[in-house]
C-alpha cells in the first residue's frame, strides 16, 4: 500500500494528514474552515485517495497553506520513486454552470497555474485568495505540475467544487499504477 503520515507543527499551526494513495475514497477532514473540508471530502471522494487531516490554528490564511503543504508532502512521500505510475492525469469535470479542467504531471518539478474566475471575495467560509493559495501551496508541496481553469461559470461555489472535483479525477489518473511499466515512467529514468 502506498500511504504516509506526515505532521507538522509550528507557532501558528498544528496539522496532521494520512493518506492511502490506494484508498476508495474514505476522508476523515477536521478543520475549522468548513469549505474547505467539504472540498477536501470532495477531492478523496473522486481521486480513491483515502485521506484523514487534523488541523487547528490561528488565521485561515495559515491552516490553509498548512493544510496544503503537509497533504502535499504526504502524498509526495507516499509516491516514494514513483515507479510504476502513469504519472499524467487529465480531467473535466461539471458542476451545474460551471466547468473545470485540470492536468496534473507528477513529475517532481512543482508548477501552478490556477485560473479560477472567482468574482467573490469569500465563498461560505473561504476566502477566495486563500483557496487559490491552497492549489499553488499543493503543488509545490507535492513537487507536481498542477494546472487548474475554470472555462467558465455564473456561482464561485460551482466553480470551485468544479475545480476540486476536476483536479481529484486527474490526480487518481496520475497516481494509478500503470501494469505494463515497472520503472519511472520518464525518458530521463528519473523524476
Amino acid at each position: 500500500m502506498r500511504e504516509a503520515f506526515v505532521e507538522r507543527e509550528t507557532k501558528e499551526t498544528k496539522i496532521t494528514v494520512s493518506v492511502n494513495l490506494d484508498g476508495n475514497g474514505f476522508s476523515k477532514i477536521c478543520t475549522p474552515i468548513k469549505f474547505l473540508n467539504h472540498m477536501l471530502t470532495s477531492f478523496a471522494t473522486h481521486g480513491l485517495v483515502d485521506i484523514e487531516i487534523s488541523a487547528e490554528g490561528d488565521l485561515i490564511h495559515h491552516m490553509v497553506e498548512d493544510v496544503a503543504i503537509v497533504l502535499g508532502e504526504a502524498i509526495d512521500k507516499a509516491l516514494s520513486d514513483h515507479v510504476g505510475i502513469t504519472r499524467f492525469g487529465y480531467a473535466s469535470a461539471p458542476m451545474d454552470c460551471s466547468l473545470a479542467i485540470a492536468s496534473i504531471d507528477q513529475s517532481n518539478r512543482p508548477y501552478p497555474v490556477i485560473d479560477l474566475k472567482l468574482e467573490r471575495e469569500v465563498i461560505e467560509d473561504f476566502p477566495s485568495e486563500d483557496i487559490e493559495h491552497f492549489l499553488e501551496s499543493l503543488a509545490f508541496s507535492m513537487k507536481a505540475n498542477i494546472h487548474v481553469k475554470v472555462d467558465y461559470g455564473s456561482n464561485d461555489h460551482h466553480k470551485v467544487e468544479a475545480a476540486f472535483k476536476a483536479l481529484a479525477l486527474a490526480f487518481r489518473q496520475s497516481v494509478r499504477i500503470d501494469t505494463r511499466r515497472n520503472t519511472v515512467p520518464s525518458s530521463k529514468g528519473v523524476i
